[in-house]
């Protein structure tokens, strides 16, 4: 049984020993446009042309038809291979990772949720009992896992970040220690000068951390930078 799922992109699955993990939360966390959604659309389009099915969560409407076209030409048969959920609250994200459990079958190849965070984030503005809503997001995070040990899958999620107080240069990921230890893969995406990006290997089981490739952002995809 193959363990990895590839990238979608020949550096990164190198970066990765080979892919994405199958039976883990693997984690992609950075700014606004430094790459998160484009890295989980890539391994959609292998994943379908594999005739496997993505469930993709999409909380903040980031999931573009128009770049799909970009990056598949076959993107009809692609999108016919893709379910998604597209919960508006915290409530519905949360009732959305509960459905999960019942879509489960042999067919389904990936799972996306991009992001973790937006609703999270509305939610405790709204609250005033961050205790219960953290525990929701426990709640979540351990559905997820459940699936990706159980179905031997795997689950990219996507997180923002935001600046550290004392330290401006260093960002934390929302959602602090609960999905920090609910991925065992971390991987960190920056902005560098112009188009160009760089990701970073954070958390993994078996590769050293701070492990890292620059790309660029194009219109067929990514590719390598210097």
């Amino acid at each position: 049984m193959e363990s990895l799922v590839a990238t979608g992109s020949h550096f990164l699955d190198s970066l990765l020993n080979g892919g994405y993990e199958k039976d883990i939360i693997t984690t992609l966390y950075g700014p606004a446009a430094s790459g998160k959604t484009l890295l989980c659309m890539l391994p959609v389009i292998g994943i379908a042309r594999q005739g496997k099915k993505t469930i993709y969560i999409d909380t903040e409407g980031g999931f573009s038809i128009e770049r799909l076209k970009q990056l598949a030409p076959d993107y009809e048969e692609v999108i016919k291979n893709i379910v998604f959920f597209r919960p508006t609250n915290f409530k519905e994200q949360k009732d959305a990772f509960e459905k999960l459990k019942d879509a489960m079958n042999d067919n389904i190849g990936l799972i996306v949720v991009d992001s973790i965070a937006m609703l999270y984030r509305i939610e405790l503005g709204q609250s005033k009992d961050v205790y219960d809503v953290n525990k929701d997001l426990g709640l979540q995070l351990s559905f997820l896992t459940e699936i990706a040990r159980k179905k031997n899958i795997p689950i990219i999620i996507t997180n923002q970040v935001y600046a550290d107080f004392d330290n401006k240069d260093n960002v934390k990921m929302v959602g602090g220690d609960i999905l920090k230890y609910g991925s065992k893969c971390l991987i960190e995406l920056k902005k560098m000068h112009r188009d160009k990006r760089i990701a970073i290997v954070k958390k993994h089981r078996s590769i050293e951390s701070e492990r890292a490739v620059v790309f660029r952002i194009v219109n067929k995809g990514i590719e390598e930078g210097d």
